[in-house]
């Protein structure tokens, strides 16, 4: 049997859409590989052989890929790290924060596990503004502006 390349083309965009009911983000790698080989084939009198070695390899390069190189490790959740070691984070306060009443304030990163955290100030703070985290008391981080 000789595989066409519509066939790989029909293959590649079943495989891309069943990304959508099994969201682990590796059928749509599979997927592309199917697409490329398609164009491969369109292009080119290959054999069936080469063309399943080529959807193979084009496959696991693109997961490859994904994993080690273009996947952004920046945005892990940094559950492992202890209070103290949150002194120093940057983030951005959600709601007013004045002497004796709560504010909030929000990460970029998570920090253990939550990116937004009651907080406390020694000065009134406006929403919207940049702080640092110079203490953490209990469950409240303790900020102030940034420099």
């Amino acid at each position: 049997m000789q595989l066409e390349w519509w066939h790989w083309a029909v293959a590649g965009i079943i495989l891309i859409l069943a990304e959508l009911a099994v969201p682990a983000f590796v059928l749509v790698w599979f997927g592309l590989g199917a697409l490329i080989v398609a164009l491969l084939a369109a292009l080119a009198a290959v054999s069936v052989t080469a063309q399943l070695a080529a959807w193979l390899v084009v496959s696991l390069l693109l997961v490859f890929l994904w994993f080690k190189v273009f996947r952004p490790e920046s945005h892990r959740t940094r559950v492992g790290m202890s209070a103290p070691a949150m002194i120093g984070e940057v983030g951005l306060l959600a709601h007013d924060v004045a002497p004796f009443e709560k504010g909030e304030v929000r990460f970029q990163k998570p920090l253990l596990g939550t990116d937004s955290w009651p907080c406390i100030a020694d000065e009134e703070i406006a929403a919207g503004t940049r702080v640092k985290v110079v203490a953490v008391e209990g469950s409240l981080l303790k900020v102030g502006r940034t420099s």
